[in-house]
């Protein structure tokens, strides 16, 4: 699937998850979580993942070592790894990520943390 003007589809989203597509190898999705919530630490034991930040700024958290994540940094979670993303900033981390192999059923959308949670 060819994906057009990915940039501006991720700054428009207000959804905590929302699958954009998905291959037999590859998930794409996009996040935005609001200023002092985070993604919730979480491990993928069978998946890694890429994660874009393309707007805001906050802190990344693989396996309890922080390091700042600002607009423009890509982070690799291998499979496995403890992980948090957390959003210290005024606005919303708008983030592109991907899953391989995908992670969550094709066409999900939470449009919060609280909702993404119940799903699980």
């Amino acid at each position: 699937m060819h994906l057009k003007d990915i940039n501006g589809q991720c700054r428009q989203n207000t959804y905590f998850r929302h699958v954009l597509t998905t291959g037999p190898n590859t998930q794409v999705v996009i996040m935005s979580i609001k200023p002092g919530e985070d993604i919730g630490e979480e491990t993928h034991p069978d998946n890694d993942q890429v994660l874009y930040l393309l707007s805001g700024s906050g802190k990344a958290v693989l396996d309890h070592q922080e390091s700042d994540y600002k607009a423009g940094d890509l982070v690799l979670v291998p499979a496995g790894r403890l992980h948090n993303f957390i959003n210290t900033g005024s606005g919303d981390l708008k983030i592109i990520t991907a899953y391989s192999p995908p992670h969550h059923p094709d066409g999900t959308v939470h449009k919060t943390k609280a909702e993404a949670l119940s799903a699980e």
